[in-house]
């Protein structure tokens, strides 16, 4: 009983912090720095889908971003058409979920072990970046969108209030909006991996041998999460093309597949709160670095990965959470960052 009231009092607590810091953060910084802000939102959706994937279903992927581009195509193309935002949103979660789920049948029915499901996950990703790369003729239109190849898809569409195109998002309304979504996300998969399906997905990560002799199909749990996690994904590549009002084939690129892993990395997988800890430091970090030409950004994140992977394994959320309890720090901080075990 008390496990279980600390467990809800630190989902209650991370609710009201989310909802506080929504309230919050536009009155107390600049409209430059709310711009950041939205974009480091929007990404850390991104971060809980892979931290969801691989911290909690053990699915090694190095091509969620690849979920991520398909998401924000999907919205652009579908709103250029529509008009209005509503179908698109809906089809920025419906289409990157699919495609997570055909993928995902092939190989995990295939029984493809987790290197191979790596690499072949972001050989998706590079595919599709090539792809979308090659589509710059005029000949290559979907309805009235053209792809424009590595131009992209420029002046997209914000998002507007449901069935009304002539109400669209504000910037402001973009980062409440986002905000709000990220909170949902974080909420509702702390719910999910509560209930009996994601007891056994993590369950399934820690001893699938086990778990299959209990009679769970590992390969049903493993692709449902999969496919979870390319929704959430897509959703995050909505909110993406709505913040830069543009989409190209960068958002497929290697380098936005190596950020989601590194954020993972450095947040700390295992836990949901990792993942948002570390895409908005990580972020940060890369942003305070390109505004100055002394140091190479990407040669000072790597440093930092590789500082990580061998000094804090675990992550810095989960280091934190275990030197709480050693502490015997607030009952109720320790739960917002509890690694999810099996007995």
């Amino acid at each position: 009983m008390t496990a279980n009231w600390q467990g809800n009092g630190g989902l209650v607590a991370a609710t009201v912090l989310g909802l506080v810091l929504l309230l919050a953060l536009p009155q107390i910084v600049d409209p430059v720095m709310m711009i950041e802000l939205t974009s480091y939102v929007i990404m850390a959706i991104l971060a809980l889908s892979l931290g969801l994937i691989w911290g909690y279903g053990g699915i090694l992927c190095f091509g969620q971003s690849a979920f991520f581009g398909i998401g924000a195509y999907a919205y652009a193309i579908a709103v250029i058409n529509f008009g209005d935002s509503t179908i698109p949103l809906l089809l920025s979660i419906i289409v990157p979920g699919l495609f997570a789920a055909l993928l995902g049948y092939f190989l995990f029915y295939a029984r493809i072990t987790d290197v191979y499901f790596g690499v072949i996950t972001l050989t998706v990703t590079l595919i599709l970046y090539k792809v979308m790369g090659a589509t710059s003729g005029s000949q290559y239109v979907i309805g009235a969108a053209p792809l424009g190849g590595y131009n992209g898809i420029p002046a997209v569409p914000p998002l507007n209030f449901p069935g009304r195109p002539e109400l669209a998002l504000s910037f402001d309304g973009l980062f409440y909006l986002s905000g709000v979504t990220l909170l949902a996300v974080y909420v509702g998969l702390r719910l999910m991996l509560k209930s009996r399906f994601g007891q056994v997905v993590v369950a399934i990560r820690e001893n699938e041998r086990r778990a299959e002799l209990l009679g769970y199909d590992a390969r049903f749990y493993k692709l449902a999460t999969f496919a979870i996690g390319g929704a959430i994904a897509g959703l995050a590549g909505c909110l993406f093309a709505n913040w830069g009002m543009f989409i190209s084939p960068d958002v497929f690129g290697l380098a936005q597949s190596a950020q989601v892993i590194i954020w993972v990395i450095v947040g700390g997988t295992g836990t949901l709160l990792g993942p948002i800890v570390g895409c908005f430091a990580i972020q940060w970090i890369a942003t305070k670095l390109g505004a100055q030409q002394l140091l190479n950004a990407n040669l000072v994140l790597g440093t930092i990965l590789i500082g990580f992977v061998l000094l804090v394994p675990k992550g810095v959320v989960p280091t934190i959470g275990d030197a709480l309890r050693r502490l015997k720090f607030c009952p109720y901080v320790a739960p917002l960052v509890e690694q999810r075990r099996v007995p």
